[in-house]
């Protein structure tokens, strides 16, 4: 070799090694911001075997191989039945990998599906647990680690629609009640400042202050604060004051006599109604991880109309678990939707249109406790296993519209003659306003009822709607009597009531008891059938009639004189039947009071 060649060499290496020693000197500062650009997670697995832990450490990047090792002893561990075994492995799988989306999704179904239904029935309170836990770790973990993933949303909306909204667990009651008690108490403003059904709480909720500091320098509401610190030293902590602040107002015993004291001297002062505002709203934004702003936004566009005024929207009812779903999935559609659509993104807007009917369906909440009875006594209807209480959802026909205009939406989005989703979406559009005519027909809202009818002819010409709307509605409650299931069966015995006092109002009396009549023999045939599934049960007959005549005196879409005259003709006709509605009524009153 040359001595030229030889200088060369020598230079060549120095310089790398200078190079590698300047890299290696830098490798600190670039980890440093990995870390702080949140770009690695080397998180230590817990409670892990010790052969685990060291493969995981000791193979470096190569710790995928270990996941897909875990992966499928997870998978096989679930086909077993061993859904506890597999979500440990799920846990550790989150750990190695947070930003595998697939493993969240796993690990959230395996404890609200798999694991709550391993739990028997009889104790709703742990199935209720794990459900919870299924829906939490996707939202507040695997969503914060994949913000941009759909599949997240997706998911988290569908154990709301699915497993909390729909009937296939048999402790799906106890679940509804649990999500609507929770919510309720945020959904009240203080002092009647603002009705649960308008909107104007929303706008408060979207406009009141985030951070406590915020709120602390606000000269109008600090008197309140130093009066609470200086009545109970638990109001000392500023992280847990706006918690202690709803604890004080549902449980005052639960605190020393002097706070509640200081909330009445309080009361009806613009300091109380600011700062019960901005309580809430922390709640929502850090229990229910719900963002007022856009709740507000989701009433605007989703919320039931207005009968007053058609072209304003009321807020959705935020005790139901299909305006949460709708919440998550308009979310996920939100921040994580592309301009080309992927099939978890169909299936994501499917999410919404589908909720959105539910709650035409059985968007209306009711809720109550009843007096104590006798264990013998069954014809008082089913409850809920492990509670007192009892939750009943019925149709509420003002979510049509914003159905209505939501999937008409949805179709535009996927026109293409040759998509099949598309052709989908059609379907589900044309078997809901079929669903729509029936319902508004058999409410007494015919003009409506024949407004949807000639949209369902117009969209979806079929030689089934070349008939009249009465010969349709006959047909379409023949269809469905042949396939009773318990939504359904509800849905028709609440329609056929509300028509038969509509048709008693204005004194069709052999209508009217036809009718009711009908609703009866549906209810009748419905439990011949499904005695033997509890939770497909419906609430006694009496409970029914009497919500169905509640929805029939708050439909504001009839007229005042004809509602009173129903509620006339009761009193003076049937005097029978306005004994057993003051019965219900006080029923409901006294379960409320005891409540």
């Amino acid at each position: 070799m040359r001595f030229r060649d030889t200088i060369i060499l020598v230079v060549c290496i120095c310089l790398s090694a200078a190079l590698l020693i300047a890299a290696g000197s830098q490798l600190h500062y670039i980890n440093s911001q990995r870390q702080k650009l949140n770009l690695i997670r080397n998180e230590p697995l817990e409670n892990a075997p010790p052969s685990l832990a060291f493969a995981t450490i000791a193979m470096g990047a190569f710790r995928g191989l270990v996941v897909d090792i875990l992966w499928i002893r997870a998978e096989n561990l679930k086909d077993r039945g061993q859904f506890f075994d597999a979500k440990q492995l799920a846990e550790w799988i989150t750990a190695l990998q947070p930003r595998f989306a697939a493993v969240w999704e796993f690990h959230a179904w395996n404890m609200a599906y798999n694991i709550s239904v391993a739990i028997p029935a009889t104790q709703p309170e742990e199935r209720w647990r794990w459900v919870k836990n299924g829906y939490e770790l996707l939202r507040d973990k695997g969503i914060a680690q994949n913000p941009k993933s759909i599949t997240l949303y997706r998911q988290l909306a569908m154990i709301f629609q699915h497993k909390i909204g729909g009937i296939s667990d048999n402790a799906h009651n106890y679940y509804k009640l649990q999500l609507a008690k929770g919510l309720e108490p945020l959904l009240a403003s203080p002092d009647n400042q603002y009705s649960k059904q308008d909107n104007r709480y929303f706008e408060a909720l979207a406009g009141a202050p985030t951070e406590w500091r915020q709120i602390e320098n606000d000269p109008n509401v600090r008197p309140l604060i130093t009066a609470l610190k200086s009545a109970d030293k638990r109001f000392s902590d500023n992280n847990n004051f706006a918690n202690n602040y709803l604890a004080l107002r549902q449980n005052p015993r639960s605190f020393k006599p002097a706070a509640f004291k200081t909330i009445d001297n309080f009361r009806g002062t613009k300091a109380l109604k600011k700062f019960d505002i901005f309580a809430k709203k922390n709640a929502l934004r850090n229990v229910w991880k719900l963002d007022p702003v856009l709740m507000h936004q989701l009433n605007r566009l989703y919320g039931p109309v207005d009968w007053d005024e058609t072209n304003t929207r009321l807020p959705l009812d935020w005790r139901h678990p299909d305006s949460h779903a709708i919440y998550w999935a308009a979310k996920g559609l939100q921040v994580a939707g592309k301009e080309e659509f992927s099939l978890d993104e169909v299936n994501t807007d499917r999410i919404v249109v589908h909720s959105l009917q539910n709650l035409f369906r059985r968007g209306k909440i009711f809720i109550h406790k009843p007096l104590t009875r006798a264990a013998s006594d069954e014809s008082l209807g089913p409850r809920s296993p492990g509670t007192s209480e009892e939750i009943f959802l019925r149709p509420d026909l003002r979510m049509f519209e914003p159905y209505n205009q939501a999937i008409i939406k949805v179709i535009e989005k996927y026109e293409d003659p040759n998509d099949d989703e598309y052709s989908s979406h059609q379907i589900g559009h044309r078997n809901m306003l079929e669903n729509a005519v029936f319902d508004f027909y058999q409410a007494g809202h015919r003009p409506q009822a024949l407004k949807i009818y000639n949209q369902l002819r117009q969209l979806y010409p079929r030689d089934e709607f070349k008939v009249p709307l009465a010969v349709f509605v006959r047909n379409y409650l023949r269809k469905q009597l042949e396939a009773l299931h318990v939504i359904n069966a509800g849905e028709i015995v609440q329609v056929l009531l509300r028509q038969s006092y509509f048709l008693y109002a204005i004194r069709d009396d052999n209508g009217a008891a036809g009718t009711e009549n009908l609703a009866k023999d549906v209810y009748d045939y419905y439990h011949a059938s499904y005695t033997a599934e509890t939770r497909w049960d419906l609430p006694e007959f009496a409970l029914l009639r009497y919500l169905a005549i509640v929805d029939f005196l708050q439909d504001r879409q009839y007229s005042v004189d004809l509602r009173q005259t129903l509620i006339d003709r009761i009193r003076i006709e049937k005097p029978e039947l306005a004994e057993e509605l003051e019965q219900q009524q006080e029923k409901m009153l006294k379960g409320s009071e005891a409540q």
